[in-house]
């Protein structure tokens, strides 16, 4: 006979705050076990929030990969900030990644502050533990601690995956008994279109240098399904000014071709079926003064 503690199930939101570059994405990704949201090494690089759904036994969790929150200068900025704090308002569990080879600091001291401020408790995670000698973390624990916002402190490595198997597990025994979201074999709330366009701002990141990542966006127009199971995708790469199309299209188009390549290749390799991708690049001043672009991200215009 089966007991009634056997058959509950339980599901909830994890907000995943972070100062830029903290690690959220790849945490999220790991504890996902597939890749859901983009990841550089440069920071900033989320611009909207994202869900990555897994689950542990019977408990489903449901990360919201959040923007970093750092101090915002553009409207795009603000926006990404608010959603930031939104995902954390709504999340039934705050955890605060800290990349422990950075001061906290700067943006991570602002978001110790906001939570202070709202009233907010919230599980700290140090990443990166890797990186530096034990009694350096011991002594960052010790700062943490005294600022009386934390109730666990967990460390891991999201890139390796030390330590993220454990705060997976204590994560699911917090969160609140209830039915499941989503179904099972979903990853994620993000649409293939979306997916896609980020997947090629992804590649736009690695292969651009400076500001001028910031300075674009990429819109999947067409998205064509073929009888085979491929699929004809169509983006156009916005930028601000006419100079900045040259720097992305690159020498004799090189590369822009690159970008091209690599992103189909993760296409194929994320979506498990054949990709035809198709670029262009064109100049749209002002776009991320644009309300259009917000609602697709699902964010704020009027932040």
């Amino acid at each position: 006979m089966t007991s009634a503690d056997e058959t509950r199930t339980r599901c909830g939101f994890v907000a995943l705050l972070g100062a830029p570059n903290a690690g959220k994405s790849t945490l999220m990704n790991t504890m996902v076990g597939a890749k859901v949201s983009i990841v550089t090494q440069k920071v900033q690089t989320t611009r909207t929030r994202i869900l990555g759904v897994t689950a542990m036994d019977r408990t489903q969790l449901v990360f919201v990969d959040t923007p970093g929150i750092f101090q915002p200068r553009r409207r795009l900025d603000r926006a990404m900030v608010a959603a930031a704090w939104s995902g954390a308002a709504d999340a039934d569990i705050v955890a605060l990644l800290v990349d422990v080879g950075m001061s906290i600091e700067g943006d991570t001291r602002r978001i110790i502050d906001g939570l202070k401020e709202n009233g907010g408790r919230a599980i700290c995670v140090l990443n990166k533990i890797d990186t530096i000698p034990r009694e350096n973390l011991l002594k960052l624990i010790d700062e943490l601690q005294a600022e009386d916002v934390f109730t666990d402190f967990f460390m891991v490595s999201a890139l390796n995956g030390d330590g993220v198997e454990d705060l997976k597990a204590a994560l699911a025994e917090r969160l609140p008994e209830g039915p499941w979201h989503f179904p099972e074999d979903q990853l994620s709330d993000m649409n293939d279109r979306l997916f896609a366009a980020e997947i090629t701002r992804e590649k736009l990141f690695l292969n651009l240098h400076q500001e001028l990542p910031y300075a674009l966006t990429v819109e999947t127009e067409t998205w064509e399904p073929f009888e085979n199971g491929a699929v004809k995708v169509e983006q156009v790469i916005y930028v601000e000014r006419a100079s900045q199309k040259g720097i992305v299209l690159g020498k004799g188009g090189e590369r822009i071709k690159r970008v091209r390549t690599l992103a189909q290749d993760d296409l194929k390799e994320l979506l498990g079926r054949d990709v035809h991708l198709f670029l262009f690049v064109k100049v749209r001043e002002n776009w991320g003064d644009d309300p259009e672009r917000y609602r697709d991200w699902g964010l704020d215009f009027g932040t």
